[in-house]
């Protein structure tokens, strides 16, 4: 067998507790923004993700990403033996907390009002035929990577691919019943807060953690992850200081994960300098994406596009155009050739991801009901979906349940 190192597989096992961590995480960031009879629901919709999507994985994702086919069935021939510098189970492990968020990620944009059984089916069905073969064409010898992008930790891969489809589900589920009809107001900010900061936390495990190894490169993309969310979050609130001279607590939230977001693809390949211009310069589409957005008929419930999706893309841009060789010699210097690469990922990573998940959507909408009857609806998902509340009604409530009333 090659040699383990024993640094780069304690780091790897530290960094996968860290991204799986991030799935809950995300439930929180989530859960925080939607109204109070659809928390669980929506806490569910990522918690969901860490046993179908990962299970997926084990069984045939994996193999379709870095196997190119069908020689890692199963886990068959994935063991202890080294795959670069750690065991090859860990490597397995490591990128299938990848598959699971970027998969949840999609949820943010059909919360409230997609029944939780097509959501699981979709999920597992989309991290099979979208996640894994994008994955290998960026990370697993396929066409993106020869071409010679760069994409250090996902901007394509989870960011851009999720908001694809978070787009498309968006659409094809339609709009909540009520909206644009009256307010939906966030129901615990406080946990928005809470899953930004968890995300944050999570997310050295996510960009540094993709170096593979505790050297030098892990240690830079560890600093460009500090680095490029200040910035964002700091323009963040200039911007709501200056349109409505306040500085919301969700918009504080959301400008952290756009700059986690935009540093993802470049974290190993820039500047601590320049993860701060990356950072601050990416502020400024997400932001106004996401207030021009509020004026459509589209309902991106949790705005997965302008955060993830613009934040993805233009991260992903940016890498083309301040990636350095003198801080990553196995990356490249950011030319109007490498931008080109960096777009030609971008674009075939959203127009694959939109068109396969339209054909999934629509094929499940077949065979089973994508979302619940305007009734149950407008109950709420938490008690129509699974029988719980996230929050007791009080002494004296009372449910309406398949035409009974009923004392919770």
């Amino acid at each position: 067998m090659a040699p383990i190192n024993s640094s780069d597989t304690a780091w790897l096992l530290v960094a996968t507790a860290l991204v799986l961590m991030m799935t809950p995480a995300l439930g929180f960031f989530y859960g925080g923004m939607v109204r109070a009879k659809n928390a669980l629901n929506t806490l569910m919709m990522s918690f969901a993700a860490l046993g179908f999507v990962g299970l997926g994985w084990a069984f045939f994702g994996y193999s379709w990403a870095f196997g190119g086919g069908g020689q890692y069935l199963f886990l068959r021939g994935v063991g202890l033996d080294a795959k670069g510098s750690i065991p090859h189970l860990l490597f397995f492990a490591y990128q299938g907390t990848f598959a699971i968020i970027t998969a949840a990620l999609i949820s943010g944009a059909i919360v409230e009002r997609m029944r939780f059984g097509t959501y699981l089916a979709f999920i597992t069905l989309w991290s099979l035929a979208v996640y894994a073969p994008v994955a290998h064409w960026v990370w697993g010898g396929g066409w993106i990577g020869r071409l010679g992008a760069l994409d250090f930790a996902g901007g394509t891969v989870v960011h851009v691919n999720a908001a694809a489809a978070a787009a498309v589900c968006a659409v094809l589920v339609g709009a909540r019943k009520d909206y644009a009809r009256q307010a939906i107001l966030p129901q615990n900010v406080p946990f928005t807060l809470l899953g930004a900061g968890l995300l944050w936390l999570g997310w050295f495990g996510f960009n540094a953690g993709s170096a593979l190894a505790a050297n030098r490169t892990a240690a830079l993309a560890f600093v460009n992850t500090m680095l490029a969310p200040t910035a964002t979050l700091v323009v963040w609130t200039m911007l709501d200081l200056l349109r409505t001279k306040k500085a919301t607590a969700v918009g504080a939230a959301t400008g952290i994960v756009v700059g986690l977001v935009a540093i993802t693809p470049a974290a190993g390949f820039i500047s601590p300098q320049s993860a701060m211009i990356l950072g601050a310069v990416a502020t400024f589409p997400s932001y106004f994406a996401l207030l021009y957005r509020a004026k459509t008929r589209l309902d991106d419930s949790l705005d997965v596009v302008a955060a993830h999706g613009v934040g993805g893309i233009v991260g992903a841009l940016l890498t083309g155009v301040l990636a350095a060789k003198a801080w990553n010699p196995d990356g490249a210097d950011g030319s109007a050739h490498q931008l080109l690469i960096q777009a030609i990922a971008v674009a075939a990573t959203l127009v694959y991801s939109a068109v396969v998940t339209f054909v999934i959507v629509k094929l499940l909408g077949f065979v089973m009901a994508l979302r619940p009857n305007a009734r149950d609806e407008g109950m709420g998902l938490d008690v129509t979906q699974h029988g719980e509340e996230a929050y007791s009604r009080g002494e004296g409530a009372i449910l309406v349940l398949d035409g009974r009333t009923e004392a919770p």
